[in-house]
């Protein structure tokens, strides 16, 4: 091989090995106590920037195309969006009093706002910037309300209560409540939507919903605080954060028995997950890191030093 030739190809894949580590998913944490957004490149694991909030930052969810992110603050009132590119606020929904976890609906043209003070499910349109409903709770002082993978209902847990509100989207209305234990959490929904996992913190189970019956199927012992929730793109595995343990536990999804549990940090919280099933990334509260488990390897193989308090992870 002539030098030239050789020189051409050395080009060639250095370029490709560029474009496959920007190619790499942004992973971003809402840093409660610092009011920012850490940007963290999941490639290399390092920050690549941080975007300016107003006070107590809490929920995250990112847009299908990755221009915007939309990010819940306490003080205001308001899911807040900011452009990604520059950083700066890009728009500003008033949902009601606290507002905590958002989440994007599948096709990305919905956006709902847990409230807690006003006990509602704020749908937000994406595209105009506006409360599209806002849906009255049975339960008080919701926290996440998650979207089915189908887009045809919507999860709701509310941590002043023992019960999980199902939303039916074409009704805007609660059809019906399930009661799944003390102060319900995290919520995630496997991808062939058979099957969703609750956790309730003060209760320390994982329930496992069946999603046509609506009703509880199986009960999992977890760690104590469980709270955050994340399902394997696959659907093999659920992950769920042990606030009190420091550790994230993973779940069989074939026989609902927890296999491994990996220490993470101080009062893991809400995490995210690429989206080649790879890494885990978990919001450790207490000790302002974001913590990275290997999910195939099933331990811990770096951490990220963020800002105080992050509240979780959003990646797209």
């Amino acid at each position: 091989m002539d030098r030239t030739l050789r020189a051409a190809l050395g080009a060639i894949a250095a370029l490709a090995a560029s474009f496959a580590l920007h190619a790499a998913p942004l992973a971003y944490v809402p840093n409660e106590g610092s009011a920012t957004v850490s940007v963290i490149d999941t490639a290399t694991d390092r920050i690549v920037s941080t975007i300016a909030t107003g006070p107590k930052p809490r929920g995250i969810a990112v847009s299908l195309d990755g221009k915007r992110l939309f990010v819940s603050e306490q003080p205001a009132g308001a899911v807040v969006v900011y452009d990604t590119a520059s950083g700066k606020e890009a728009g500003r929904v008033p949902v009601g009093k606290s507002p905590e976890g958002i989440y994007l609906s599948p096709d990305g043209r919905w956006l709902t706002a847990a409230v807690e003070e006003n006990d509602v499910v704020a749908i937000v349109d994406t595209a105009k910037l506006e409360v599209a409903r806002r849906i009255p709770m049975r339960g008080k002082n919701p926290e996440h309300a998650v979207w089915s993978p189908d887009g045809k209902w919507i999860y709701a847990s509310a941590e002043d209560t023992d019960k999980l509100d199902i939303i039916d989207v074409a009704k805007g209305e609660v059809v019906k409540s399930i009661t799944v234990g003390t102060r319900p959490r995290g919520i995630g929904f496997l991808p062939h939507e058979a099957r969703a996992y609750v956790a309730a913190e003060s209760a320390g189970v994982m329930n496992v919903v069946d999603t046509a019956r609506e009703e509880v199927v199986a009960r999992i012992p977890a760690s104590l605080r469980t709270n955050g929730i994340v399902v394997h793109p696959d659907g093999r595995h659920v992950y769920a954060s042990s606030g009190g343990k420091g550790t994230v536990q993973f779940i069989d999804t074939a026989t609902n028995r927890i296999v491994a549990e990996v220490e993470v940090g101080a009062r893991p919280w809400n995490m995210a997950i690429t989206p080649d099933g790879t890494k885990l990334y978990v919001a450790c509260g207490r000790s302002g890191t974001v913590a990275i488990v290997d999910t195939a390897r099933m331990r811990k193989v770096g951490e990220v030093q963020v800002g105080k308090l992050p509240w979780g992870v959003a990646i797209r």
